[in-house]
């Protein structure tokens, strides 16, 4: 009777194990990384981005709703926003966190130091204090940067202005990007020779009257990367062609709205390149065996309605490279 009891129990205590060690591994397969997607605010180029970085961790097979979790937040370009949604992803013990801005970067760092974070479009990493070594980062934060090619943007303006006397470039003084991009152009201009007129607004509300004086000085503008302007681009626009004053902006999204032509770094595919990243780091690649990544060329994107506009002639050779390799608005 005692050899009976001492088997049944036996049996009963295995079955309780395996049974056990089914819902574990069932409950280890059912959880799902959660990423945490920061964005500083509407605006159609980092819209693109948000949309690339999804399509970029689905390429490393992390899809929506079924093997990750994305909790996307928009700080809707307020500041305290920007912290409190940074910490609701440290609360939830989010798994990556991907910063689409710098200051929606920043915003991460200040409440982790672990948590892996992928910074996607940030100009310039290192100048904002969120990677020391590009090349082999020291922390938890890597990424990708959206600096624009100022050159190829600068030399597409001479090509289309040949008679340009004097270059207006306007910027947000608080956006560490566009600020680092002012920089770096007004270097370029002075080998160049190009007369730069530097013109900077505190925020949005500035813009209108800025940059009618602006107008009045210039025979073109250049805006570098800047969300506040980009965001308020309708603005500018409408003041320039009033002045019948051309606008060559950084960023293909800003053609689109009423720029006349630039060399940019698409933004979607910055987003794709941010997700994949994010996606190989998930997998269990290292932060500091992840090197920040820059686009070194851009697409051609022209807003060919807009030259006609303002009575810029577009070669014909620049048209063909938009329709095969960028973007062509008519």
């Amino acid at each position: 009777m005692k050899r009976l009891i001492t088997f049944v129990t036996a049996i009963i205590l295995f079955l309780g194990f395996a049974f056990f060690r089914g819902n574990s591994t069932k409950t280890t397969k059912a959880k799902i990384p959660t990423v945490g997607i920061l964005q500083l605010m509407n605006q159609p180029a980092l819209a693109q981005i948000q949309k690339g970085v999804i399509a970029g961790l689905k390429s490393e097979g992390y899809v929506k709703g079924k093997t990750i979790k994305i909790d996307y937040q928009n700080a809707q370009g307020n500041q305290s926003n920007l912290k409190s949604m940074s910490e609701k992803f440290a609360n939830e013990n989010a798994d990556l966190m991907i910063g689409i801005t710098t200051p929606s970067s920043q915003a991460l760092a200040d409440v982790t130091q672990k948590t892996p974070i992928v910074l996607g479009a940030v100009t310039d990493p290192k100048g904002a204090g969120l990677v020391k070594n590009e090349q082999q980062p020291e922390g938890n934060i890597t990424g990708v940067s959206d600096q624009a090619p100022l050159k190829e943007q600068l030399d597409l303006v001479l090509k289309l202005m040949p008679n340009l006397k004097t270059l207006g470039i306007i910027y947000t003084s608080s956006d560490n990007s566009a600020v680092t991009q002012y920089k770096l152009f007004k270097q370029l201009c002075e080998k160049a020779h190009v007369t730069l007129k530097a013109y900077s607004i505190a925020n949005s509300n500035d813009l209108n009257q800025v940059s009618q004086t602006m107008l009045n000085n210039v025979d073109a503008v250049y805006v570098p990367t800047d969300n506040t302007i980009a965001g308020a681009m309708q603005t500018l626009v409408k003041n320039a062609n009033n002045a019948n004053i051309p606008v060559f902006p950084a960023v293909d999204s800003m053609v689109k709205q009423g720029g006349v032509a630039t060399y940019s770094v698409n933004q979607y595919k910055l987003g794709v390149m941010t997700g994949k990243m994010a996606g190989k780091l998930l997998k269990g690649k290292k932060v500091r065996n992840t090197p920040v990544e820059y686009v070194k060329h851009g697409d051609l994107t022209i807003n060919l309605k807009q030259a006609q506009k303002l009575g810029i002639h577009i070669p014909e050779s620049l048209i063909k490279t938009a329709k095969a390799k960028g973007e062509l608005f008519k």
